[in-house]
């Protein structure tokens, strides 16, 4: 290491990287601009959250898994243009919860030309002037398209009232309107899936961390990760009220506990495949559901 990268290292660090938490009780101080990382996240980060495993998922197992799922899906892919299906995944989840590595596992060997991810940047000021969901419908499946978000309307009910983006009117009238309009998005015909990547408040800042040190992923991290680590609780019962107003019999919120992502990765395709009746399915090959990692609605967080 030069003198200049040896300096860089042990410059001190601003005030803005220097987390003050609150974690099950306990007063906690953590510089992210560290790149040691402290034993009590290191030693805590998988089982925060209350995660029923105490290990990752064998590397070995999950390849072979997710190899034999990911071919599944591309059978689900012939399905849907053969008969003009249409599917759209919201995938919803506090920040470094694994949606991005998700949909991209899901999407990897589907064909592109029908298979896309939507992930929007913020609205534009002629997108502010128009109806909220608008900008949403616009990216909606035609026949035979399989859509991902990255994020999707529920932004209005996480970070836009945590932050501050949105008025508490805003807020308000957003979720009264989500269930009529994802009755209709589901009365269309389309196959609707909402996804929760729940993760534990230490695995959280372990992942923040390693983007943050990571010469390939640092361009995930952002200001905007240190707010939202230091307003936990705040998203807690965003996230609460969120979950009581827009979990329907039609538009169900399905839970996955992520802090271990080949799991959770797992979890979401299977869910995906036992729940569309795809010409060739296997049944067998797609496996049983962990309900110890996925399940439904609020009480299942």
């Amino acid at each position: 290491m030069g003198k200049d990268s040896k300096k860089n290292s042990e410059k001190p660090a601003s005030d803005k990287a220097v987390l003050k938490l609150k974690i099950d009780g306990k007063k906690r101080t953590f510089n992210i601009d560290d790149p040691k990382l402290p034993d009590w996240i290191e030693d805590g980060a998988l089982a925060s959250g209350g995660y029923p495993y105490r290990d990752k998922m064998d590397n070995d197992e999950y390849a072979e898994t997710l190899e034999k799922l990911q071919i599944e899906l591309v059978k689900m892919q012939y399905w849907l243009q053969e008969t003009g299906g249409r599917v759209v995944c919201v995938f919803e989840g506090r920040d470094a919860a694994g949606k991005g590595g998700t949909i991209f596992n899901l999407r990897q060997f589907m064909n592109p030309r029908t298979a896309r991810n939507v992930a929007l940047p913020k609205p534009s000021e002629t997108e502010r002037g128009q109806w909220y969901f608008q900008r949403y419908v616009s990216h909606f499946p035609t026949a035979g398209e399989f859509i991902t978000f990255d994020r999707s309307w529920y932004n209005r009910a996480g970070v836009e009232t945590v932050l501050g983006f949105c008025t508490p009117e805003q807020h308000e009238s957003f979720l009264e309107e989500v269930p009529g309009f994802e009755r209709l998005i589901v009365a269309d015909g389309i196959h609707f899936f909402k996804f929760w990547l729940s993760i534990g408040q230490i695995m959280q800042l372990k992942r923040f961390h390693d983007r943050r040190h990571s010469p390939l992923k640092n361009w995930k991290f952002s200001p905007i990760d240190i707010q939202g680590a230091e307003k936990w609780d705040a998203y807690t019962k965003a996230r609460d009220e969120m979950m009581a107003r827009t979990h329907t019999a039609y538009a169900p919120w399905t839970i996955v506990r992520s802090n271990d992502k080949r799991r959770a990765r797992i979890a979401v395709i299977r869910r995906i495949l036992l729940a569309l009746p795809y010409k060739g399915r296997d049944v067998d090959v797609i496996g049983n559901e962990d309900s110890l990692i996925i399940g439904s609605g609020h009480e299942f967080l």
